[in-house]
C-alpha cells in the first residue's frame, strides 16, 4: 500500500503562524491536525494507540522475565522504540503487584484474631427486641466475670470472650435495626497510654501532629489486641494504609539502590543514570515475579480444595519462581557489568545484603505509618 504524500507548501501553524514543513510545527510542536474531528476518527486513533502500546508490551514482558539483562543492554545500545520505557514499566508492574498483594493479604487474617467470634448472632438469635439483646449480653458478661474470678483465667482471655459476646450481640442488634453497643475504651489491654512527646527544636504544630499519630497507632494496636469487630476493622485499616504507603516507599528505594550499584561498581566509570536503568529493570522483574506469585497463590487457594492433586505442582511453581528470581538477578548483574564470576558473586551478595536491609527498613517504616492512620 502506497503512503499518501502530503504537501505542506503554503500551510502555516495555527498557533504560531510558522510555515509548516511536516505534520508538526518545528517552532511550537503543535500538530497540523485539528482536534475537532468526527467521533469515528477519534475511536480509530484510540485503537491505534492502544494496539501500539500492546505491541510494545508483547515485546517487553517475555524478555523481561526470561532474558536477564537483555532489556537493559538493548536500552544502552539505543534500541528503545519497541520496548516499554523502564520507569513506566516498573511503575505499572508495581501498581499491579501491590494491588494483587493487597487482595491476597486482605483475604488472610494475618494477625489471627477474632477467629472464634465468627459472623452471626449465636444464642442471641432468639432475642426479639434490642432491650432483650442488651439484657442477654449483660447477663452473659456477668457470668464470664464470675467464671474469671473463680477460675483465675487470664485477663486477656477474659477480654477476648467478652468481645466475642459483644460481636454476637451487635450482629443481632443490627438485624433488629438498632444501634450496636460500643466497646469500652479502657481496661481491655495491657497497653498504657504513651506520654506526650515534645521535641524542642520542632514547631509546635509538628509536635501535635506527631502525638496525634502516636495516639492513633496506640488505638489501632489496642483494638487489634482486643479483637472483635473493632480489631478486624483496625487490621483492615492498617493493611490498607501499609499498601497505600508501599509504592511511595519503593520509589524512594529506587535511587538508593542505583546509588548502591554506583558505589559497588565505581571503577566501571558508568553514569548514575545507567545504574538507575538497571535498578528500574531489576525492580520491574521483581514486581512481575511478585504479581505472578500472587496469582499462583490465589489459584492454589481456589483450585486445591476442589482438585487436591494440584497442590504439589502449584507449590513447585512458587518455589521455582523464587529460585529463578535469585538466579535472574545474578545473571543480570553478570551480563550488564561484565565482570568475572568471583567478583560478580561477591558484589551480588554485598548488594543483596545491603538492599535486603534497606527493604526491611522500608517495610517497617510503611508498617509504622500504617498503624498511625
Amino acid at each position: 500500500m502506497k503512503k499518501e504524500i502530503v504537501s505542506f507548501e503554503g500551510v502555516h501553524c495555527a498557533n504560531c503562524s510558522a510555515p509548516m514543513q511536516g505534520e508538526f510545527c518545528h517552532e511550537c510542536g503543535q500538530s497540523i491536525h485539528t482536534v475537532l474531528r468526527p467521533m469515528h476518527h477519534m475511536v480509530e486513533d484510540t485503537l491505534d494507540m492502544v494496539l501500539h502500546v500492546d505491541g510494545r508490551v508483547i515485546h517487553t514482558l517475555p524478555p523481561l522475565f526470561l532474558r536477564p539483562g537483555f532489556l537493559t543492554l538493548e536500552y544502552f545500545s539505543g534500541r528503545r522504540q519497541r520496548y516499554v520505557a523502564p520507569f513506566r514499566l516498573m511503575f505499572v508492574l508495581s501498581l499491579l503487584a501491590f494491588f494483587m498483594c493487597h487482595l491476597v493479604v486482605g483475604s488472610m487474617d494475618i494477625l489471627h484474631f477474632g477467629d472464634e467470634s465468627g459472623q452471626g448472632t449465636a444464642q442471641y438469635a432468639a432475642d426479639t427486641t434490642p432491650d432483650a439483646v442488651r439484657a442477654h449480653f449483660a447477663q452473659a458478661s456477668d457470668e464470664l466475670l464470675k467464671a474469671h474470678n473463680q477460675q483465675g483465667t487470664g485477663k486477656k482471655k477474659y477480654n477476648k470472650l467478652v468481645e466475642i459476646e459483644r460481636d454476637h450481640a451487635n450482629h443481632r442488634l443490627v438485624e433488629l435495626k438498632a444501634l450496636p453497643m460500643p466497646a469500652p475504651t479502657e481496661g481491655h489491654s495491657n497497653l498504657t497510654d504513651l506520654p506526650a512527646i515534645e521535641i524542642a527544636w520542632l514547631p509546635q504544630s509538628l509536635n501535635h501532629s506527631f502525638n496525634r499519630s502516636m495516639a492513633r497507632a496506640q488505638s489501632n494496636v489496642r483494638a487489634v489486641m482486643n479483637g472483635g469487630e473493632q480489631g478486624q476493622e483496625a487490621q483492615e485499616r492498617i493493611v490498607a494504609s501499609v499498601f497505600h504507603v508501599l509504592p511511595q516507599t519503593m520509589f524512594v528505594l529506587m535511587p538508593l539502590f542505583a546509588l548502591l550499584l554506583k558505589i559497588t561498581y565505581i571503577f566501571k566509570r558508568r553514569l548514575y543514570m545507567e545504574h538507575l536503568i538497571v535498578a528500574l529493570h531489576s525492580h520491574a522483574f521483581l514486581f512481575l515475579s511478585l504479581l505472578l506469585g500472587m496469582l499462583i497463590y490465589m489459584l492454589h487457594g481456589w483450585l486445591v480444595p476442589h482438585a487436591a492433586w494440584l497442590n504439589i505442582p502449584l507449590r513447585t511453581l512458587l518455589w521455582a519462581l523464587w529460585v529463578w528470581s535469585l538466579i535472574y538477578l545474578l545473571l543480570m548483574q553478570k551480563r550488564v557489568y561484565r565482570q568475572g564470576w568471583f567478583m560478580t558473586w561477591v558484589k551480588y551478595l554485598f548488594v543483596g545484603w545491603c538492599y535486603t536491609f534497606l527493604a526491611c527498613f522500608a517495610l517497617a517504616f510503611a508498617a509504622v505509618l500504617g498503624m498511625m492512620n
